[in-house]
């Protein structure tokens, strides 16, 4: 076998070296969770050691990328990429690098987000947003534009107070579920926790949306 088809592949520590820079959390442990998920499944040498391809390599970030910057559940990265698999000439959806922090001032959340003074003081006075050196972020935005699409159908800020109760219950559901893991000092453990959250916050989000869909059903009388 030639240098350059040795060179064709990479070692799990030569993956780790070219992922940091964009993923500092990542681990070896993080890696080979992954392959135990199935999302990447890397060849191995006639010894067993794990031997890479940069399609490998891309394949990852696209994994970590999605986790991060889409808060996407690993069920879900893994259907996404299935799909694109089972589609060989299709273009890829790239996961896009993450945008800048969206720090708005109230003029210009009021202006994004189409809603009205009274509204967002409403909003406010209800805990749906939270503005953080009176700044508000991405979450506020989108926050604001839902309540004042709702508004359409009657449905004011303080009708949504039970939405925020539902919130702060699922929060505290996954803080009980990372907390041990936070605890933990071993290197990696806080990859570990924030996997952990964004795998529990998806699984809520699904369940929340199948409960939601069975209670319109039986509003409608079907």
């Amino acid at each position: 076998m030639s240098a350059q088809a040795v060179r064709a592949f990479m070692s799990i520590g030569e993956v780790l070296a070219l992922l940091q820079s964009e993923f500092p959390d990542v681990t070896v442990s993080k890696i080979r969770f992954l392959e135990g998920e199935g999302l990447i499944e890397p060849q191995r040498s006639p010894s067993g050691y794990r031997k890479f391809t940069y399609t490998d390599v891309e394949r990852l970030r696209y994994i970590l990328r999605a986790q991060r910057d889409q808060y996407l559940p690993l069920r879900v990265i893994k259907d996404q990429l299935d799909e694109q698999a089972a589609r060989p000439h299709a273009v890829p959806a790239a996961v896009p690098d993450a945008a800048p922090p969206v720090r708005l001032s109230r003029e210009e959340l009021i202006e994004a987000a189409g809603i009205d003074e009274e509204t967002l003081a409403e909003m406010e006075s209800y805990g749906l947003v939270v503005p953080v050196a009176r700044r508000y972020d991405g979450e506020a935005l989108e926050v604001a534009r839902s309540v004042g699409a709702l508004a359409r159908f009657g449905l004011q800020a303080r009708h949504l107070r039970a939405v925020r109760a539902a919130v702060d219950r699922e929060t505290g559901l996954i803080e009980q579920a990372v907390a041990p893991l936070l605890r933990r000092k071993a290197p990696g453990a806080i990859a570990e926790a924030d996997e952990t959250a964004r795998e529990i916050s998806g699984l809520l989000q699904e369940l929340h949306n199948a409960l939601l869909r069975g209670g319109v059903r039986g509003v409608l009388g079907r």
